[in-house]
C-alpha cells in the first residue's frame, strides 16, 4: 500500500494567519497582481508576511492566491509561507471557504489583507490577544478616519462597549449611521468552529455576486455569537492601496518612517524627504547621507561613512569610514573600510574594493577584486580582474576581458604600476612590482619587477608641417 501523507499536528490553542492575496487590482490598471506592486522597496505582500512572521511561524501562515498565482509564488516563496489557490475569485468569503482544510485545523486564525503593507506586528498581536480575552467568535479590527465615505461602518451595540451589532456598507447607511467614523478594516480574528459552522450560509445577493466575509458578523450576531471590535492604534496602518496615488502615498510613508528610524539610531540624513531608502537597509551610527541618495534592497552601510548626493547603492555591503562621492552607482558590490569611491564611479556586481583603496571618477569595475590601498583614479575599466595590494592603475587603462565568446581574467600582483592608457588583453598577468609603460598594449605575462612596453617607437619628421603647407600652396 502507498504511504499516507503525514499531516502536521497543530497544538491546542495554536492559531494561524491567512493573508488575502488573490485579487487582480483592477484600478491599478496593471497586468501584475495587486499584492506584488512595490512600496518601500519590496512587494506589499512581502511587508504583510514580514509582520505576520514576527507573530507566528511561517508554517502557520497561509497566503490565498489567485490572479497570476505562479508569479506570486515565485516572488514570495522564499519566505517559507504556505499557499492556497483560489482558482476562481468569488470574494473574501469564498477565499476562506477555499482555505477551509488548512485553517480548520486551528482553534482560531487571523485574516490579513495582502495590500495593507503598513500593518504592524504589534497590532496583529493586539488583535489576537483582545480576541482571546473577549472570548469572541469574531473580532473586527477597525479604524477612526476623518472621511469614512465609501467604507463599511461598524455599528456597536453600545457606544462604550466592544460588542458589534452590524457592519453596514455605505449604500445601506441610515442618516444617523453616516455620522459614524469607525470603519471596517477588512482584518479579522475568528474562532474556527463557529465560523466554519456557518460559512456555507454566506450568500451572493450583492452587486458583485460574491461571498463577503463581512457578512459573517451578521450571521454570528443573529445566532447570539459574540462579535467585537478593536480600534487600531493608528488608522494609517490599515489603509489599503487601490490606486497608483495610494501606492505612492504608502511608499512615501514607509520611506519617511525608515529615515526617522535611522536618524533615531544615530544616522544623519540631510533632507530625508529627498532620499529613497528601502525598508531592509541597515546603516550604522555616525554615517551621513546627503540629499538625493538612494539606498536600496538589503544594503548595509557601516559607521562614519559619508554618502554624497545623487549616489545609488543597491544590495551592497559598505564598511566603516567609507566615502562615496557624488553621482556613483554601486550594485551588488562590497567596499571595505576606509575606501574612497567616486565621483562618477560605477561598481557593478562582483566588485570587491579593499580597505583604503581608491576608485575614482569615471572608473567602472565588474567582478573585480581591488586590494588594500590600490588606486584607479581616472577613466578606467576593470573587468574580471584580480588586483593586489598597493597597485596603481593609470588613467585610461582597460582590461580587455571579452574575446567575443568568453570572458578571461587579468591578474595584477602587489605593488605593480600600470601606466596611463594601457590595454591589458586577458588572460594576462602583471607580476609583483612590475611596471607597464604608458600607452602599452600588453598581450603576454609580465614577470615580477620588470618593465613592459607594448607600443610603436616614436618617429619625428622635422619640418613636415612646413613642407606640407608649401606643397599645398603650389
Amino acid at each position: 500500500m502507498p504511504k499516507s501523507k503525514r499531516t502536521r499536528k497543530v497544538s491546542v490553542g495554536k492559531f494561524a494567519i491567512a493573508i488575502m492575496a488573490a485579487g487582480k487590482g483592477t484600478r491599478l490598471k496593471s497586468r501584475f497582481p495587486k499584492v506584488l506592486h512595490e512600496v518601500g522597496g519590496k512587494p506589499m505582500l512581502e511587508h504583510v508576511i514580514a509582520s505576520a512572521k514576527k507573530v507566528v511561524a511561517a508554517e502557520d501562515i497561509y497566503v490565498i492566491i489567485g490572479h497570476e498565482a505562479d508569479l506570486v509564488r515565485e516572488r514570495v516563496g522564499a519566505t517559507g509561507v504556505n499557499f492556497v489557490l483560489q482558482a476562481e475569485q468569488r470574494g473574501t468569503g469564498h477565499a476562506i471557504m477555499v482555505a477551509r482544510d488548512a485553517l480548520a485545523k486551528y482553534d482560531r486564525f487571523l485574516v490579513l489583507s495582502g495590500d495593507v503593507p503598513l500593518i504592524w506586528a504589534g497590532t496583529i498581536e493586539r488583535l489576537r490577544d483582545f480576541h482571546r480575552a473577549q472570548k469572541a467568535a469574531m473580532t473586527i479590527l477597525t479604524a477612526e478616519v476623518e472621511n469614512p465615505h465609501g467604507y463599511g461602518r461598524v455599528v456597536r451595540k453600545n457606544e462604550k462597549g466592544a460588542e458589534v451589532a452590524a457592519i453596514v456598507e455605505q449604500k445601506a447607511l441610515t442618516p444617523k449611521q453616516r455620522k459614524l467614523r469607525e470603519i471596517n478594516s477588512g482584518i479579522y480574528a475568528f474562532e474556527s468552529k463557529p465560523l466554519f459552522a456557518r460559512i456555507h450560509k454566506l450568500k451572493t445577493d450583492n452587486a458583485h455576486k460574491e461571498y463577503y466575509l463581512t457578512d459573517m458578523a451578521r450571521l454570528l450576531v443573529r445566532d447570539k455569537q459574540k462579535v467585537v471590535a478593536l480600534p487600531a492604534m493608528n488608522a494609517e496602518e490599515v489603509l489599503g492601496s487601490n490606486t497608483r496615488l495610494e501606492l505612492s502615498m504608502i511608499d512615501q510613508h514607509l520611506r519617511m518612517a525608515k529615515c526617522y528610524q535611522l536618524m533615531a539610531e544615530g544616522v544623519t540624513i540631510y533632507k530625508p524627504e529627498t532620499c529613497v531608502i528601502d525598508s531592509d537597509v541597515e546603516i550604522a551610527p555616525d554615517t551621513v547621507i546627503e540629499p538625493f541618495v538612494q539606498v536600496l534592497g538589503a544594503s548595509k552601510i557601516g559607521g562614519e561613512c559619508r554618502i554624497r548626493s545623487y549616489t545609488i547603492i543597491e544590495n551592497c555591503e559598505i564598511g566603516d569610514r567609507v566615502e562615496i562621492r557624488a553621482n556613483c552607482v554601486l550594485d551588488q558590490a562590497r567596499v571595505e573600510p576606509g575606501a574612497l569611491i567616486g565621483p562618477f564611479s560605477r561598481l557593478r556586481p562582483g566588485s570587491d574594493i579593499g580597505a583604503g583603496a581608491h576608485v575614482g571618477n569615471f572608473v567602472e569595475t565588474k567582478k573585480t577584486r581591488m586590494g588594500r590601498g590600490s588606486k584607479a583614479n581616472h577613466l578606467t575599466y576593470l573587468g574580471d580582474a584580480l588586483i593586489g595590494d598597493e597597485v596603481n592603475v593609470g588613467a585610461g587603462t582597460i582590461t580587455c576581458n571579452f574575446d567575443g565568446k568568453d570572458k578571461h581574467a587579468t591578474v595584477i600582483d602587489d605593488g605593480a604600476f600600470i601606466g596611463s592608457d594601457s590595454t591589458l588583453v586577458a588572460p594576462v598577468r602583471i607580476g609583483r612590482g612590475a611596471y607597464v609603460g604608458a600607452g602599452s598594449t600588453i598581450t603576454d605575462d609580465v614577470p615580477a619587477e620588470s618593465l613592459a612596453l607594448g607600443r610603436g617607437r616614436q618617429v619625428v619628421k622635422e619640418g613636415w608641417v612646413r613642407e606640407r603647407r608649401e606643397k599645398s600652396a603650389k
